[in-house]
């Protein structure tokens, strides 16, 4: 499975129309790939909104990415965005597609640098560790960036921000997260936001 990740920035207050025209963009019938989020941006970076679509393949990503950037009004909604960036991912390969339905009220985006060379090291870590994190609390996505710095990005949700202190406590008390060794393949570069899921979100 491949992902596409889109980060709109819009202008204060604009964010209920926006999310109107991108879900009328994302199921157009020209338009490829499966929606899965729309999220708004709570505690991080503010006025943003992350786009997740899903595509079986990488020349249907492509495909769409082409439409976008060829589009006067990409998203549908240009009249409300001042910034607009689109990361390509592949998903952790043993990690179905995530289902859509209500899964909590927030969703944590974060996205860690690997050292040079990483990767393969944080799949085998992680493919040995994440089915008892999964247990504490579920990882809906887990996917390596395609282009621009070797990264990966993972989306956790959880009833509240309570659940998820709760929850990451636990993992750890318990010995079972982060995987074992897995932070060696990481660099200090790290970054996390809060979103919570806008009334369009097939996750929620």
């Amino acid at each position: 499975m491949f992902f596409e990740l889109a980060t709109l920035t819009v202008r204060f207050g604009t964010a209920a129309k926006a999310n109107a025209a991108i879900k009328s963009y994302c199921e157009a019938p020209e338009a490829g790939g499966t929606l899965y989020g729309v999220w708004f941006s709570d505690i991080g970076d503010l006025n943003q909104i992350a786009v997740l679509r899903g595509f079986d393949t990488l020349e249907a990503l492509y495909a769409e990415r082409e439409r976008g950037l060829r589009s006067a009004d990409p998203f549908g909604s240009s009249e409300f965005t001042t910034a607009l960036e689109w990361h390509s991912y592949k998903g952790f390969d043993w990690l179905p597609a995530p289902t859509p339905g209500s899964y909590g009220a927030v969703y944590e985006i974060r996205t860690y640098d690997f050292k040079t060379g990483g990767l393969p090291h944080t799949l085998e870590k992680w493919q040995q560790a994440l089915p008892a994190r999964q247990e504490v609390s579920p990882c809906l996505v887990a996917m390596y960036a395609l282009d621009g710095r070797p990264r990966f990005t993972q989306i956790w949700p959880y009833a509240s921000l309570n659940e998820r202190s709760a929850a990451r406590a636990d993992a750890v008390k318990q010995g079972i997260w982060p995987p074992k060794g897995g932070p060696d393949w990481l660099t200090p570069a790290m970054h996390s936001q809060v979103f919570v899921p806008t009334d369009v979100s097939p996750l929620k």
